[in-house]
């Protein structure tokens, strides 16, 4: 049982979903199962806050309010960040397919800790019910949350900071698990530059997980307590600081974006080899960047602030360090597009959205230099080009990874195959309603026109019609994407043990994998990305 990527077993069994009832899966020590129900109840989110989404693009369809109130309005956009960003963009990658796929990555039986994995998730769903029941008094402050209106708005701050910071909580013991799994549970002969990168991703995810998170657990315990007890950590009457608020705020979220984007690199990272025939170009480029990145993550928050009253020192060093931070990405697509030069290259689904996920995400990533510079971020800060670079590059990037790895690795889930026509006519109508609705935004940004107004002036109607047509577009795609998969779930063609002819370990299991991943543990002798070699 050596080297990589060669199917040990049969599949097209139940594996791991053989048992059956609610208790099978709420008592689960299973990692596999643990993954499927984040990545359900993620989902559920994300179709949740993009119904939220729709709802501002028909307010904007007309330059005065229609339909809704100005405070429904800010409510609508509060809640469509907070599910986006919390309950579906920061743990849908990390913690649905990290905990699905880690082990299996790596030859390993479970994570290291399968009880602490349960918990994890019971966490996180203690935190989406508590933010839930903050709606009895729904938050219209921005998914930002930013003091001093925060700290005396009406709406119920302090229960929706007690969600958040039990789903932080749920954050670092997942980050934590993976970062021992990784460490101690690899299969013999997985040396760490045989390791997919993937892992090499996660592994990054991980280390910020850990670091990061507490600072924004404890950020709104600080929020929550001037609100309960009228302690003035933010309030400048009582001598604090509400700057300090978004301080402690971007510390946490910009380090946070790369727990969102570094894991879709890592899935990108796996299927372009793939779908390409090709070695991966530059393995040990791509694994260091992700560190570097990790790293780099935590120096640049200022630039969020640039319009806050820091020091013009400040703003210099952070704005030099936003640009230092680009060179790791850049790295990467630069290996990708070597990877692609001269490959055999096939257009399945999977391919399709990683693809895409370069274009998209060079787009934001080109756009952020604007934001980066001081002397535009000053007439760009707050308008609609931020939106549209924030969209560019976290759904162009993240969700864009996150569909290419549920295309890709959907047989070894379920063990069925997707309708490949439906998966590629979804992914034509979420390519073109993706562009049409947020490039607008640029053009309307650079004219001038301020995010988060329910109202503006009538000389952007056009652009924001557009933009309107381009999200019911996008709708559509994903609705047909979301059809796909359900009837692939029930009445999908039984998928072979590799379908893709992948090297990883995850192939070598069965479809859908066994509880115990493997009959006996492989030995790894062979790289996992030698595409185009006799053996391959």
């Amino acid at each position: 049982m050596e080297g990589i990527g060669r199917p040990e077993a049969e599949g097209n069994g139940r594996g791991y979903l053989a048992e059956r009832g609610w208790r099978s899966w709420a008592f689960t020590l299973d990692h596999k199962r643990i993954g499927a129900m984040y990545l359900w109840t993620t989902t559920v989110f994300f179709l949740i806050g993009g119904v939220f989404a729709l709802l501002l693009r028909l307010e904007l369809l007309s330059p005065q309010a229609r339909y809704f109130s100005n405070h429904a309005y800010n409510v609508f956009f509060t809640l469509h960040g907070a599910m986006m960003i919390f309950l579906f963009i920061i743990p849908a990658i990390p913690s649905g397919m990290g905990n699905f796929f880690i082990p299996l990555h790596i030859g390993a039986r479970d994570v290291a800790f399968p009880r602490l994995n349960i918990a994890s998730y019971w966490v996180f769903v203690a935190g989406f019910l508590v933010i839930i029941g903050s709606l009895v008094a729904p938050m219209d402050t921005g998914w930002t949350f930013y003091t001093p209106y925060s700290a005396k708005s009406a709406a119920a701050v302090t229960t929706l900071s007690l969600g958040i910071f039990l789903i932080g909580m749920s954050s670092i013991l997942t980050g934590l698990n993976f970062i021992v799994t990784i460490h101690k549970l690899r299969a013999p002969g997985m040396t760490w530059h045989r390791l997919p990168l993937f892992i090499w991703g996660m592994y990054a995810t991980s280390i910020i997980q850990v670091i990061a998170t507490p600072v924004v657990g404890v950020t709104f315990l600080l929020l929550a307590a001037e609100r309960v007890f009228g302690v003035g950590f933010f309030d400048p009457s009582k001598g604090g600081d509400p700057v300090l608020f978004q301080h402690f705020f971007w510390f946490y979220s910009h380090p946070v974006v790369y727990v969102m984007i570094l894991p879709a690199m890592g899935i990108v990272s796996e299927v372009i080899p793939v779908f390409s025939r090709k070695p991966i170009f530059g393995y040990k480029a791509i694994a260091y960047s992700s560190m570097a990145i990790a790293l780099g993550g935590f120096l640049v928050w200022g630039h969020h602030m640039f319009t806050s009253g820091m020091s013009p020192l400040a703003d210099t060093i952070f704005s030099f360090l936003t640009f230092f931070v680009a060179v790791p990405t850049a790295v990467k697509v630069f290996n990708w597009t070597a990877t692609l030069y001269k490959g055999s290259i096939t257009f399945e689904s999977p391919m399709l959205y990683a693809l895409t996920f370069i274009f998209l995400f060079i787009v934001g990533g080109l756009t952020g230099p604007f934001l980066g510079a001081l002397a535009t971020n000053v007439q760009l800060h707050d308008t609609y080009f931020v939106v549209a670079h924030f969209h560019y590059t976290m759904m162009g990037g993240t969700v864009m990874g996150f569909f290419a790895g549920l295309h890709y690795w959907f047989p070894k889930m379920t063990g069925k195959m997707l309708n490949e026509k439906v998966a590629r006519a979804a992914w034509a109508l979420i390519f073109v309603g993706f562009n049409v609705t947020f490039f607008t935004m640029f053009i309307v940004g650079v004219r001038g026109m301020p995010r988060r107004y329910a109202e503006y002036l009538p000389k952007f109607q056009v652009e924001n019609v557009i933009s309107t047509i381009g999200s019911a577009i996008l709708a559509v795609g994903i609705l047909v994407m979301c059809w796909n998969f359900l009837q692939g779930l029930r009445k999908g063609d039984p998928a072979p043990a590799n379908p893709w002819r992948a090297l990883s370990l995850e192939w070598r299991a069965a479809s859908p994998p066994d509880t115990e991943n493997f009959r006996e543990i492989p030995v790894v002798t062979e790289w996992p990305y030698g595409y185009g070699t006799t053996k391959a």
